[in-house]
C-alpha cells in the first residue's frame, strides 16, 4: 500500500488512463450492441448464431486475443480497444436482447395505435421500457472491462495494468498491490454509479 501514498500522481495518471480505455470501449460496444440486440430480439434465426458467436469470443483467453490482434493492429491503444469491445459484446447484446424481448406486446401495439412509426416506437417506448435490463448489462460489462483492461499494460496502452506488470517485472509487490487496489476500487465505484442509474430507471418504469 505504500506505493499508493508515495506516488499518488502516478497512480492518478494510471487511473485516468484506465478510465479512458474503459469508457471508450463501453461506448463503442454499446453503440454496436444496441442494433445487434434489437435485431436478435426480433429475429430468432439471427439470435442463436449471433449470441453463440459472441459467446465463443467471450470464452477466448484474454491474453490469447491480445496476442492474436497485435500482428495486425500493433501494440497499444487500438488493439486494446478492439479486444475490450469484443469482450463486452456478449454481455451487452444479450441484455439488450432480453430487455427488448421483455417489452409487453400490447405496449408496442398501443404505440403504433397512437400513430408512432416503428422507429419512434423503438426509441420512445421499447428502449425506455427495456432500460433497466440494458443498464444491468452495462454494469456487468463495465466491471468485466475494468478487469480485462489491466492487460493493456502488457502491450503499452497504459492504465492500471502498467503498475501491475511493472511490479511483476521488477519484483515489486507494492506496485502490484497499488494497481490491484486501484482497479478494484474503480470497478466497485463504476458499478455503484451504474446501480444508482439502474434503480432510478426502475423507479420511473414503475
Amino acid at each position: 500500500m505504500t506505493f499508493l501514498f508515495r506516488h499518488p500522481g502516478e497512480v492518478a495518471l494510471r487511473i485516468l488512463q484506465h478510465l479512458e480505455l474503459v469508457s471508450i470501449a463501453i461506448a463503442i460496444a454499446f453503440a454496436l450492441a444496441l442494433p445487434l440486440g434489437a435485431l436478435a430480439a426480433r429475429n430468432a434465426r439471427v439470435r442463436g448464431p449471433l449470441l453463440g458467436a459472441l459467446g465463443a469470443v467471450y470464452t477466448l483467453p484474454s491474453l490469447a486475443l491480445f496476442g492474436f490482434l497485435v500482428p495486425f493492429t500493433g501494440l497499444g491503444f487500438v488493439t486494446t480497444e478492439i479486444a475490450l469491445v469484443a469482450y463486452a459484446q456478449m454481455i451487452l447484446v444479450r441484455n439488450v436482447t432480453l430487455g427488448l424481448q421483455g417489452v409487453p406486446g400490447p405496449l408496442r401495439d398501443a404505440a403504433l395505435g397512437l400513430g408512432m412509426t416503428p422507429w419512434q416506437s423503438f426509441w420512445r417506448v421499447e428502449v425506455p421500457s427495456a432500460l433497466p435490463v440494458i443498464i444491468g448489462g452495462v454494469r456487468l460489462a463495465t466491471v468485466a472491462t475494468v478487469s480485462i483492461a489491466t492487460l493493456a499494460g502488457k502491450i503499452g496502452a497504459g492504465g492500471l495494468g502498467q503498475l501491475l506488470f511493472a511490479g511483476l517485472d521488477n519484483d515489486d509487490p507494492n506496485r502490484i498491490v497499488a494497481g490491484s487496489v486501484a482497479a478494484a476500487v474503480l470497478a466497485i465505484g463504476a458499478d455503484l454509479a451504474l446501480l444508482g442509474i439502474q434503480r432510478a430507471t426502475l423507479a420511473r418504469a414503475r
